[in-house]
């Protein structure tokens, strides 16, 4: 298997910036992508915020199994964590669950606030740092958040290009940070679940291997995830040639056909991704707790 990895050389300016940043923040909150909640996790915040607050929002929530959200949330609670399943792209904050993260925020730093009140400090905004992996929906959650109202707290220490605070209402600011991976994976099987929600740059490996990897995951799942969509024959967990052959056969289905009667492949992997991505083959999560 081609080892998957990608680590451009801002990200690591950007670790040493969440570091020098941390000293200013209450809380961080960090975006998961909930199809894919624990390769979506970035390792390296746990080191770096290991004595903050931490909030997991597992953003794309429309898109995952929702039971298997709600396993995930309950697995990341015992750890320590406060969890809230999101959809950032739902306009509506009630139905997207953002509405819910004032109010989590407050009782978590209820403590803090009430320590600032008897030293004469009232009103004081809670300081949250929004961390996530590219692509997991970052800025669209804080384009929602915030809404026409933001603005950019210039008298706010780490204001230049990359991060940004942004001021929610009288009671929050946000320090935007850009994203960021880590440099290895050390389970190839994280990369690929990464690549396959598009976290990383579809450049890093070809579009045909990587939707056969993709079809080995969701017949994994359930073969009639393929069979329902696509109207071929699918068995359980294909992979290698076999999944070369159902990709052929979802190509030919689709009428993917190129000069001879060739079954144009990129094609026919380039729908598969796109439609696993955009949710038409359903609500699926392609890893749950303990496995």
């Amino acid at each position: 298997m081609q080892d998957i990895q990608w680590y451009p050389g801002h990200m690591t300016k950007t670790k040493r910036m969440l570091l020098t940043q941390m000293g200013l923040i209450d809380v961080v909150i960090e975006l998961l992508d909930a199809r894919v909640p624990l390769s979506s996790k970035n390792p390296d915040i746990d080191t770096l915020a290991k004595d903050k607050k931490r909030v997991l929002l597992l953003n794309k929530s429309d898109l995952a199994d929702d039971v298997m959200t709600a396993r995930w949330e309950a697995h990341f609670r015992q750890q320590g964590f406060f969890t809230l399943p999101i959809n950032a792209k739902d306009n509506d904050k009630k139905k997207s669950g953002t509405a819910k993260l004032s109010t989590l925020l407050k009782e978590i730093m209820r403590p803090k606030v009430e320590q600032q009140k008897k030293r004469g400090r009232i009103g004081a905004p809670i300081r949250a740092m929004i961390v996530g992996i590219p692509n997991v929906g970052k800025s669209t959650f804080i384009n929602q958040l915030s809404g026409r109202a933001s603005t950019i707290a210039a008298d706010k220490p780490g204001v230049t290009r990359g991060r940004q605070w942004i001021k929610v209402g009288s009671d929050f600011d946000l320090l935007d940070t850009p994203g960021v991976l880590w440099p290895k994976f050390d389970d190839q099987q994280v990369g690929i679940r990464l690549a396959c929600t598009g976290a990383i740059s579809d450049g890093v490996l070809d579009k045909i291997t990587l939707a056969a990897h993709l079809l080995n995951l969701l017949t994994n799942i359930d073969p009639a995830i393929i069979e329902k969509r696509y109207k071929v024959t699918a068995a359980h967990n294909v992979e290698g040639e076999a999944a070369l052959t159902l990709l052929t056969e979802i190509g030919s289905a689709r009428g993917f056909k190129m000069k001879g009667g060739i079954i144009d492949l990129e094609r026919a992997a380039i729908i598969l991704l796109d439609e696993f991505r955009g949710g038409k083959l359903g609500r699926i999560s392609l890893e749950w707790p303990n496995k």
